[in-house]
């Protein structure tokens, strides 16, 4: 049986199976196995982690008396939540409604794709600049902040997500990509202005420059990190801040490059600051962060399939997110985000290609798969919100159980990007 406990009721003998947050946030490249070292207790009641899974049936269970929570118990009441939110009004008009010409989803994903190539290579150059000690012209770079701003306008969610797909080793610089246009993204679904986007997009980008300091075989490193190079890691965001001095960015860029690492609760870094004592951006960068690390490979873990990761981050939101925040941020990439594998009642699985125009849980998804018969067939693709659609998600599943190797180029239509 799985149950949730705070760290300082973990013991010797447990069964560690899973942190309560992001692997940023700790130095264990595992997350699953007996709990015997007394060194690796002390090491996790070290970290920013307050809370942890273990499993009772492999190792030590709680006192009868210590408060745990059951996995049944956090699953319903994730659920609640986002049945909640799929309820809740929008407070206004979709900003992400597009400015200047919605684009078919197809059509900018090619544009995206694109995208994505150029910006790779300046956000890779820009990093090596860093590396040499040499100034960051970081106003330079607001010419692919607006680059990728125009697609997330012309549609929402192509770029989103095609950044999302990226190998281990180019996970730093694709990473910031990612983040700058769900920044974006989320800027516009919570009403900010132009220039307002605009910041949020550069503060996407910039964020994690910090990690230009950090060596390369520290950066990449496929297994446990030391407790010195984990506090290597953890330097990043000041070692940013620091490069971007003088740089003539606006503040609140440079708060969120400075405290993206900082949480609702107090608990995170550098400064352990808490609720409204972290700007807006530095609140907004968190969530982007999260999201695409979790979801992204890296050389020690894959990354989980993105209905997973936002219940797992709606799991840890009252503790690492600003609530409304976090609302805004599940419209914005849905219940079901794109390259979602689900089950549907009619017995078939499908990948989720696109948010549609109705309720969250009803996207557009291209079915392939039986499950009765357990053979493929030809993709096609169902609006579950269009009128007459019989059919409709009845659980997320797990791409690793079923071994599709070619999820990501059902959802896209686009080959694989080496």
């Amino acid at each position: 049986m799985l149950k949730r406990i705070d760290v300082q009721h973990l013991t010797l003998g447990m069964y560690l199976h899973e942190f309560c947050g992001s692997w940023m946030e700790h130095p264990f490249w595992r997350a699953r196995f007996v709990l015997e070292d007394p060194q690796d207790l002390a090491r996790i009641r070290e970290t920013t982690i307050r809370e942890v899974w273990i499993d009772t049936s492999r190792g030590l269970d709680v006192a009868s008396t210590t408060a745990s929570v059951s996995r049944a118990d956090v699953d319903a009441q994730v659920d609640s939540s986002l049945q909640e939110l799929q309820a809740r009004p929008p407070e206004r008009p979709p900003p992400l409604e597009p400015k200047r010409g919605h684009a078919p989803m197809a059509q900018e994903l090619r544009r995206a794709a694109a995208i994505c190539t150029n910006a790779k290579r300046a956000v890779i150059s820009m990093f090596g600049e860093a590396r040499m000690g040499r100034a960051i012209e970081a106003a330079g770079m607001q010419g692919l902040v607006n680059e990728i701003s125009d697609s997330v306008t012309r549609h929402p969610h192509a770029l989103l997500s095609l950044a999302r797909v990226k190998n281990a080793d180019e996970y730093t610089y694709m990473h910031s990509v990612a983040v700058c246009a769900l920044m974006v993204a989320l800027a516009r679904q919570i009403g900010l202005d132009e220039d307002g986007c605009r910041m949020a997009g550069l503060a996407g980008l910039l964020h994690d420059l910090g990690k230009a300091a950090i060596p390369l075989e520290i950066l990449n490193k496929p297994g446990k990190l030391s407790d010195e190079e984990f506090a290597v890691v953890r330097n990043h965001p000041i070692a940013g801040h620091t490069m971007l001095q003088g740089s003539g960015l606006a503040q609140p860029v440079l708060d969120a490059c400075l405290h993206h690492h900082e949480k609702i609760d107090g608990t995170g870094y550098p400064h352990r600051l808490a609720g409204d004592g972290i700007g807006t951006l530095a609140r907004m960068a968190a969530l982007c962060d999260v999201y695409d690390a979790i979801t992204s490979d890296r050389p020690y873990k894959p990354g989980w399939n993105p209905a997973e990761a936002l219940r797992r981050m709606a799991e840890w939101a009252p503790h690492h997110f600003d609530g409304r925040l976090f609302h805004a941020f599940v419209k914005c990439v849905g219940i079901y985000p794109v390259g979602s594998l689900v089950r549907l009642a009619s017995g078939r699985l499908g990948v989720v290609t696109q948010q549609g125009n109705g309720p969250l849980t009803m996207p557009h998804v291209k079915v392939f798969f039986s499950i009765r018969s357990k053979t493929r067939f030809p993709p096609t693709e169902l609006d579950l919100s269009a009128p007459g659609c019989k059919d409709k998600i009845e659980a997320r599943e797990d791409p690793d159980a079923w071994q599709f190797q070619d999820l990501n180029e059902l959802w896209s239509g686009l080959p694989h990007r080496p």
